[in-house]
């Protein structure tokens, strides 16, 4: 029963996190508003708007005008769904379990909104750094969470290195290069999980980064100086972080 549902609230808040990834690019608000579709501006009827099942349904086009219906809708509710209930398996009922669903949420969202406009909004980052702050004085959390100290420390060293690599890099190169989006993004992961975390993320998003845009270097197809969106490879080494933490500080150190 607790998974099932889990599973509910897990589409109906990727429901909402795919409001959020359509609407805060284009600065308009998330709670008030019927859902329309993108392409007829139509607004979409509630039972079109089931999590999942309503696009597979509608064969994946909208009802009144036939176009299709991005894929990514699904993807973002399945990856909501996923996290949920993975958390849930792992922490159990409990306060960490719900702090972690938080972040995860905001992580996706933030994930789909680089990825496709290379912007990592401040509303989202901003309270999941006072969040990751303030959680860190409750008492007796999970052991993954650091006490208040290295949690201040952690952020204020996530956004400051970064930070620091945009202002190195502008000086010699006399333009922008990552943003400072990234670096709000890796204050979150700070405050959240310590300093400790920080040096990990940034060696193993790189580290992906390098690895995905390979090939098209190869190809010539990029360059070096051309943008990529940052933000999903900081969210995937997070999560390889946490799944792989103890190997991964062996491995390294």
């Amino acid at each position: 029963m607790d998974l099932i549902f889990l599973i509910i609230i897990g589409g109906l808040w990727g429901s909402f996190a795919n409001v959020c990834i359509v609407r805060l690019p284009e600065d308009k608000g998330v709670v008030s508003g019927r859902s329309n579709c993108p392409k007829c501006k139509k607004q979409i009827n509630w039972y079109d708007n089931i999590p999942i099942i309503s696009y597979f349904i509608l064969n994946g086009k909208c009802r009144k005008c036939k176009k299709p219906i991005s894929f990514q809708y699904v993807v973002v509710e399945l990856l909501s769904i996923v996290s949920f209930v993975t958390i849930y398996l792992i922490y159990g009922f409990s306060f960490t379990t719900l702090l972690l669903i938080i972040l995860s949420l905001g992580f996706i969202i933030i994930f789909f909104i680089d990825l496709k406009h290379f912007i990592i909004p401040d509303v989202i980052t901003f309270p999941l750094m006072a969040l990751g702050f303030i959680k860190s004085f409750i008492p007796n959390l999970d052991p993954l969470f650091p006490y208040h100290v290295l949690s201040l420390i952690g952020g204020v060293f996530g956004y400051g290195i970064i930070w620091g690599i945009i202002f190195f890099y502008k000086q010699v190169k006399k333009k922008e290069g990552m943003g400072l989006g990234d670096a709000k993004l890796l204050a979150v992961i700070g405050f959240w999980f310590g300093l400790d975390a920080v040096p990990f993320i940034i060696f193993l998003s790189s580290t992906i980064a390098l690895i995905s845009v390979a090939p098209d270097l190869i190809k010539k197809s990029k360059k070096m100086s051309t943008q990529i969106p940052f933000g999903p490879y900081i969210i995937a080494a997070n999560l390889i972080f946490l799944l792989l933490e103890d190997k991964l500080k062996f491995f390294i150190l």
